[in-house]
């Protein structure tokens, strides 16, 4: 299964590269396991959560221009999306929630 989570950011810099370097990020049970061409505007990241029960991964994409970041959780089998996201999203909000100005769920 697939879902889509938008965030949109009021910050200028970009959401991903603060969330691939915070050390924070173990706390909510998420780890950064592959990075491709940091600094690059369309650069991507991909999280997987070390929670027993939250299977699956989270691809991450951030777009400049629209100050979004575009977050592709995929699970797989019988693995449910609601662990992984609702750790990503706890993470997102005790950890930058000044810099977000909505964050949009939709299933695919």
């Amino acid at each position: 299964m697939q879902t889509l989570v938008q965030v949109l950011s009021s910050h200028r810099r970009s959401l991903r590269d603060l969330i691939v370097n915070d050390r924070r990020l173990a706390k909510f049970q998420l780890q950064v396991v592959t990075e491709k061409k940091p600094g690059r505007p369309h650069g991507w990241a991909k999280l997987h959560s070390t929670d027993k029960m939250g299977f699956g991964a989270i691809n991450l994409e951030w777009h400049q221009a629209t100050k979004m970041l575009i977050c592709r959780v995929i699970t797989k089998g019988s693995g449910r999306p609601n662990v992984i996201i609702g750790d990503f999203v706890d993470y997102l909000l005790a950890c930058h929630r000044s810099k977000i100005g909505a964050i949009n769920i939709s299933p695919r």
